[in-house]
């Protein structure tokens, strides 16, 4: 059984290789393994978990490389599986450093990985995952929809059941059918994972204190609101953690969150307190953020290490 077992959206991330003009003049791509559950598995896995995906590929050539992908990169793919008559989903991403990464995808006529279905399930897998990482683009559409309440099931809100909130609204028909399913998700999970403008999707809250208390009031045990260069606000019923941003020149800020979600996945795995688990998670994702690729750009614990240590030294002379 895998210590980290995610569920949901992968695909092919086509990221230019020219940063800082527009899309469509651009002459070269890199092309890398994506799919925010894809990439914290993967980051999990970079961090010596054990490490699997339930996904679905396109029966094409860029399905077959994201199986590669993910056994070069360490992660168990037993659980992924090809949808004839769909093709692998490709993501392309205009770079504008700091701040401004838009997306385009091409996920149509429908991506293969909205079609795992509930009996297609290793239910048992599930259950005895140490981890089991959803996000909330699962439920956008139907099978994926009913599978994940299936899985949840399963779990019977075993620790940890982690939904990342990963909100994109192109995925959903608008905003209220995403809040609704967000709600419902909610109530499955015992971690929940967002940033200010997804925990106000789930709770309608944005203020950053009350949205976490109100999902600590739907019943989740860890509340963590990532407020970009606020850092970050981690909260139980017994505790309050708030962690500062770590200083970054930043590349490409898509994959940050996912090295977060494996850098805490790790943490929480090691039994390490709030605060530990969440710094580290946080330099895992300022990292990533300094590079351009997502999967590959995933960082070892020495790496994370030594950021921190730099880190806490160049506070110390401030």
């Amino acid at each position: 059984m895998s210590e980290v077992l995610t569920m949901g959206r992968v695909g092919i991330d086509l990221y230019p290789l020219q940063t800082g003009i527009p899309l469509h003049t651009v002459e070269t791509f890199g092309r890398y393994l994506g799919g925010s559950p894809t990439n914290v598995a993967v980051a999990a896995a970079r961090l010596g978990r054990t490490a699997a995906v339930i996904t679905r590929t396109g029966d094409d050539p860029f399905g077959e490389f994201v199986r590669q992908a993910l056994r070069g990169y360490g992660v168990d793919d037993r659980h992924l599986a090809t949808v004839p008559g769909l093709p692998t989903p490709l993501t392309f991403c205009e770079i504008r450093p700091p701040e401004d990464f838009p997306l385009f995808f091409y996920r149509q006529p429908k991506p293969p990985d909205l079609e795992i279905c509930p009996d297609e399930l290793d239910l048992d897998a599930i259950a005895n995952a140490q981890v089991f990482w959803t996000t909330l683009t699962g439920l956008s559409q139907e099978p994926s929809r009913q599978a994940h309440f299936a899985a949840w099931r399963a779990r019977g809100r075993k620790p940890y059941t982690v939904l990342d909130l990963d909100y994109r609204p192109m995925f959903w028909p608008g905003p209220q059918a995403a809040a609704e399913q967000a709600r419902k998700a909610v109530a499955q999970a015992t971690v929940v994972v967002g940033n200010v403008d997804e925990i106000e999707v789930a709770t309608g809250i944005r203020e950053p204190r009350r949205a976490g208390e109100a999902l600590l009031e739907a019943g989740v045990d860890l509340a963590i609101v990532k407020r970009g260069s606020a850092g970050v606000l981690a909260m139980t019923a017994q505790e309050r953690v708030e962690v500062p941003a770590v200083p970054v020149g930043v590349v490409n800020g898509l994959g940050a969150g996912d090295a977060f979600g494996g850098a805490l996945c790790h943490g929480l795995l090691s039994g390490w307190p709030l605060a530990r688990a969440v710094r580290f998670a946080n330099a895992a994702g300022a990292i990533v953020a300094g590079r351009l690729a997502c999967a590959p750009a995933m960082p070892g614990a020495g790496e994370i290490d030594a950021l921190l240590t730099t880190h806490a030294e160049e506070e110390a002379h401030v």
